[in-house]
């Protein structure tokens, strides 16, 4: 049996900042943005598949990736922990927790632990829009705006399915894909610089952000391709459908009115640059893929 105050004492010395009721930090200069985001054994992690690491590290990736989309940068996060604390390895839990929060320049300064009967790692982040920038909404694509992705799609569901069938190392890239996902933090600030006019992460899946972002910035939206990353057409009959429909991929899908602008700006920073796939239109009814419509698919909780 673990005791809670004996847990606490161990993660302060492994995070400083925390001591009292409140964590009393700097304010950033700029915009601040705040966010919150959940992962839960069961639900977002099957921790029969991966590890109590990469649990902690998705639960913080996914957060940051919010500050992604808006184009600003991680300051500070409070991380919640409830579940049995008895039968879960808490340290193995933060070690995945820190080397995300580390890898992207984001302080732990508090949080809380408490019991529960389910596993739920709760990450509440606060970040900023540094150089007097604006946020990126989902709610600014204009008619005309090309659209553009990060990076291919798919590979965190084709990582998932390859660990659910028993195959773990046929496919490390599409593995690490869903155990590790990167936050596209340096992307989302220069797609911010280079002019988009509205971005969101792909956390549900390419079909379900599209019809998200289409329908805050009352635009129709053309997809003329869907990228799909390496290695998941030898894992699914259907890569596309997975590319547009199995989500986590946490890339950024974004509009902007000046394409080579963009481009440029990613390959002055030493970026990959995104990649095109469509444009939005006047039309906001229109949800086209193609010649035919712009599928229904993607992740959604029900209760």
């Amino acid at each position: 049996m673990v005791r809670e105050f004996s847990l606490i004492d161990r993660l302060r010395a492994r995070l400083p900042a925390i001591g009292d009721d409140a964590a009393v930090v700097a304010s950033p200069a700029g915009r601040l943005l705040l966010c919150a985001d959940a992962a839960v054994a069961g639900v977002h992690a099957d921790l029969a598949l991966v590890g109590l690491d990469d649990l902690g590290w998705k639960a913080m990736a996914a957060t940051l990736s919010d500050v992604a989309a808006m184009g600003g940068r991680p300051c500070y996060a409070l991380v919640t922990v409830s579940g049995p604390l008895g039968q879960v390895d808490v340290n193995l839990l933060y070690d995945g927790l820190l080397a995300a929060a580390h890898a992207y320049g984001c302080a732990v300064v508090g949080g809380d632990l408490t019991a529960a009967p389910a596993l739920v790692v709760s990450v509440a982040l606060v970040g900023a829009v540094e150089d007097d920038g604006e946020p990126v909404l989902r709610s600014g694509a204009s008619p005309g705006d090309t659209l553009f992705v990060t990076g291919p799609l798919g590979a965190a569901a084709a990582g998932l399915a390859i660990l659910g069938t028993g195959q773990a190392g046929v496919d490390l890239d599409l593995e690490l894909a869903h155990r590790r996902p990167r936050p596209r933090l340096a992307e989302g600030e220069v797609a911010r610089r280079a002019g988009a006019t509205a971005m969101i992460d792909i956390s549900d899946g390419l079909a379900a952000d599209l019809w998200h972002l289409a329908d805050e910035s009352d635009v129709g939206v053309v997809v003329e391709k869907v990228p799909v990353a390496v290695g998941v057409a030898r894992v699914a009959d259907n890569a596309e459908a997975l590319a547009l429909g199995g989500g986590e991929d946490y890339e950024l899908l974004f509009a902007a009115p000046d394409p080579e602008r963009v481009e440029a700006a990613f390959a002055a920073a030493g970026l990959t640059v995104p990649l095109r796939i469509g444009h939005c239109s006047a039309d906001r009814t229109e949800r086209r893929l193609a010649a035919g419509p712009l599928p229904h698919l993607g992740w959604e909780h029900t209760w």
